[in-house]
This record gives structure tokens, sequence and C-alpha cells, in this order.
């Protein structure tokens, strides 16, 4: 029977829940989205719902009472720029915990925990947006190193300090082998 037993101590001591609660909260708050194990979401959102709860009102001591738990100040920036004004009509409920199986080696109960107007299309083509922009970049700079060419007279001074660099670091590899 669960009597008196306000919280799930997880099996840790006291210093070492703290950090998992407060790492956990602040993951979920940059991802809007983890997956961890069952009773460990039914934990941390307690502390996560109580920290929207706060970032609803805008003030200085409800932002020194996020940051005891949330050690990112970008984080809690966007906790009460972003996060607790798209909250601001809800009364409660603001993430869900979905459960998605067992893990393979000790087959624990696996379950995400998200913010509920999480929307993972929205965030699958910002990342696809992302990785492209990164593309583009790389293959401009590519096109910039490919296209500059130098003289003669300096592609000749190149190699020749290469392999002098080349050489002296073969002979301290060779000295420090003991060879």
């Amino acid at each position: 029977m669960k009597h008196k037993n306000g919280f799930n101590p997880l099996s840790r001591t006291t210093a070492h829940r703290r950090a998992l609660h407060r790492n956990m909260v602040t993951s979920l708050f940059k991802y809007e989205r983890i997956t961890t194990t069952k009773q460990k979401a039914m934990e941390v959102r307690r502390t996560a719902e109580k920290l929207i709860t706060r970032s609803k009102v805008d003030t200085f001591n409800n932002r020194r009472h996020a940051a005891k738990y949330i050690w990112d100040d970008d984080i809690v920036k966007k906790l009460f720029s972003d996060i607790g004004p798209r909250m601001k009509d809800r009364n409660g409920g603001y993430t869900r915990i979905l459960k998605i199986g067992f893990r393979e080696g000790d087959a624990a109960d696996v379950a995400i925990l998200e913010l509920v107007d999480y929307d993972f299309e929205k965030k699958e083509k910002d990342a696809k947006k992302k990785d492209d922009s990164k593309k583009s970049d790389d293959k401009k700079a590519s096109k910039k190193e490919a296209g500059f060419k130098s003289s003669k007279g300096e592609s000749e001074h190149k190699k020749n300090t290469d392999q002098v660099v080349d050489s002296s670091s073969n002979r301290r590899y060779n000295r420090v082998k003991g060879s």
C-alpha cells in the first residue's frame, strides 16, 4: 500500500533524485518531448507542471523559483517567454505521458513525456529546414575553396613545406615508438 508515501524515491539518494529532476525538466522544456521510463516520467511531470503554472505569470519571484530547478538561463527564458504564454488558457494538464512499450535490456516500461501542444510534424519540418540550410552552406563553402587557385610558385612552396612537416612528424613518431 502507498499510504503516506508522497513521492516515488526511484531508488536514489535525495541529491541524485533532485539532480535527475532538474536534468529531466530542463530537457523537457528544451526539446518539449523526452523518452524515459514511466516511473520517472510520472515523477518529473509533477515538477514540470508546477513550473509551467508559475511561468504563466512572469514575475521576478517566479523566475527565481524556476531558476532553482533549471540552471540554464536560456531554458528559463524559453519557459517564461514561449511555453508559459502558450499554456495561459489551460488550467492544468500541461504534459502527457504516452506509453510506448518495454525496454529491451531490462523490460522497464518506457514512455514519452511531452508538452500537450507539442507538434511533431512542425518539429520535423523545422529540423529538415535546418539540415537543408547546413548542406547548402557546406556546398557554398566547398565551391569557394575549390574556386581559389594560387600561382605555380606558391603551390611548389607548399609542397616543400608539407614534406618537411611530414618528415619531422614521422621522425618524432619513430622516436616515441623507440625504433
